[in-house]
């Protein structure tokens, strides 16, 4: 009788569980983004990547560098870094269509232009995150293809370097 009882509790108490976890990992790994992509984008805003002439590929591994293993693959990382004439210009938008279907491929190109001295620059960097428990409608997934795009944006003035 109590197998019987645990074979028809067990399914849906481990899928309960799975899908905390994965609420979890997916919010934490949200937020390591969000921190990953301001503390990157300093070098940005004090000259450091101009400086050093930085391009999109160093970007990335800067902000890869912070990750903490949290993403599989960090070449799967879309960044938009561009200036705007001022900060009510700035326009946040995906890069994928909302309604896509597999395999929700970029609709927009990759940027690197992190401006001068003074620019106002919009920094936007994207993930599809893999979601591991498929749970239909109220699962954690927010693209056609199972995965969840996570996204980080940020627009800052540069400082006064030269």
């Amino acid at each position: 009788m109590t197998v019987v009882e645990f074979a028809l509790l067990a399914l849906p108490f481990f899928s309960v569980v799975g899908a905390i976890l994965q609420t979890s990992l997916v919010f934490l790994a949200s937020q390591v983004l969000e921190s990953a992509v301001n503390d990157s984008s300093r070098t940005i805003r004090t000259g450091q990547a101009q400086g050093a002439n930085m391009t999109i590929e160093g970007y990335r591994s800067a902000v890869c560098d912070q990750l903490f293993g949290l993403f599989p693959d960090c070449s799967g990382l879309h960044i938009r870094v561009n200036t705007v004439t001022n900060f009510q210009s700035a326009t946040v938008a995906p890069p994928v269509p909302a309604d896509c279907v597999a395999p929700c491929d970029w609709t927009e190109n990759e940027s690197w232009t992190p401006g001068v001295g003074k620019s106002v620059v919009l920094v936007q960097v994207y993930y599809r995150y893999p979601v591991v428990v498929q749970l239909g409608p109220f699962g954690m997934a927010n693209m056609g293809d199972g995965r969840r795009l996570l996204g980080s944006a940020t627009v800052f003035q540069n400082e006064p370097f030269s």
